[in-house]
């Protein structure tokens, strides 16, 4: 089983900046792809992007060039950095990791509000 323990959401302003965290702890595999999923009031959950171990990364198109995905594989760590935020970046932001023949693992969710 895999762990996974988000950090660094909360409430900023329109233009502000945020980093998301997660760690991912017991038995994970180095073959892992990590990234983040979001979900906003009355939609659908839908990706906002995903690293593979070797660091190939793909974005949604309303985050990219303003988001940046990065992962440390020594901590087992991924990482979003999200800049020039806009009203509609509100959402609870999911980690998510999964491995080839394992199970999908999911974070407990980070609330992310951008409002002014």
């Amino acid at each position: 089983q895999v762990q996974l323990v988000e950090s660094g959401g909360g409430l900023v302003q329109p233009g502000g900046s945020l980093r998301l965290s997660c760690a991912a702890s017991g038995r994970t595999f180095n073959d892992s792809i990590m990234g983040w999923y979001r979900q906003g009031p009355g939609k659908q959950r839908e990706l906002v992007a995903l690293i593979n171990s070797g660091g190939i990364t793909r974005y949604a198109a309303s985050v990219k060039g303003r988001s940046t995905i990065s992962r440390d594989n020594a901590k087992k760590t991924v990482y979003l950095q999200m800049n020039s935020l806009k009203p509609e970046d509100t959402a609870v932001y999911y980690c998510y990791y999964d491995s080839t023949g394992q199970p999908t693992y999911w974070g407990q969710g980070t609330q992310v509000t951008v409002s002014s």
